[in-house]
């Protein structure tokens, strides 16, 4: 992502915009992506149908730009009833042709389905932990501390572990990278450059 000419370079990883504050690049031009870095990325999400939207959207995601993903989120949400595991889970084929008719989503029939699965696998889980303090149960001691965003990890221990018991448990489109993506979305871990603004912002990790 090219950067605009009211943006300095503060450091290797974090842009200053005009606003004086600091952003990784890929969150310092589109207004879109900066809007939702400065308000959602990376803030606790610890109820269910918000961690099954997300564990849904990162899974659409994979091969994809998230940038593409967040365009389309409205049009995800309506196509998909808001995300409400109870209804998805009961879709059927006709759900399936009709949302591979929706030119507002992407259209991936394995991704689909992998949805209507994960809704299942949700329902499933409430007479266990339930997903989000299932997916919360895998919070590392620690969190990583990049100040470059070739210092930020792809995936970890704790996404390799998380991504192998959602499949346990029926899950689909879960691996370790887009577990990661997941685990940084929701606030499992920071990975705010040390220079940005949002740094420690979810107090979940205060430094």
């Amino acid at each position: 992502m090219t950067q605009q000419t009211s943006c300095t370079t503060a450091d290797p990883g974090v842009v200053v915009g005009a606003d004086g504050l600091g952003r990784p690049a890929w969150a310092a031009v589109d207004p879109l992506l900066r809007d939702y870095y400065d308000t959602e990325w990376g803030m606790p999400v610890t109820d269910e149908r918000g961690v099954y939207e997300r564990v849904s959207l990162e899974g659409f995601q994979a091969g994809l730009s998230w940038a593409t993903i967040l365009r389309k989120r409205p049009a995800f949400r309506a196509a998909f009833d808001d995300f409400d595991p109870d209804v998805i889970a009961a879709y059927t084929e006709s759900d399936v042709d009709r949302l591979m008719a929706d030119a507002g989503i992407v259209r991936n029939r394995q991704k689909i389905q992998a949805a209507i699965t994960n809704a299942r696998a949700t329902i499933e889980l409430r007479d266990d932990m339930g997903l989000a303090d299932l997916v919360w149960s895998f919070r590392p001691e620690t969190t990583p501390r990049p100040r470059t965003f070739a210092e930020i990890p792809t995936k970890s221990t704790e996404s390799i572990a998380l991504s192998k018991e959602l499949r346990r448990r029926g899950f689909a489109f879960v691996g370790p990278t887009t577990m990661y993506a997941l685990m940084e979305a929701i606030g499992i871990v920071d990975t705010h450059l040390l220079d940005s603004h949002r740094r420690g912002s979810s107090a979940v990790w205060t430094s």
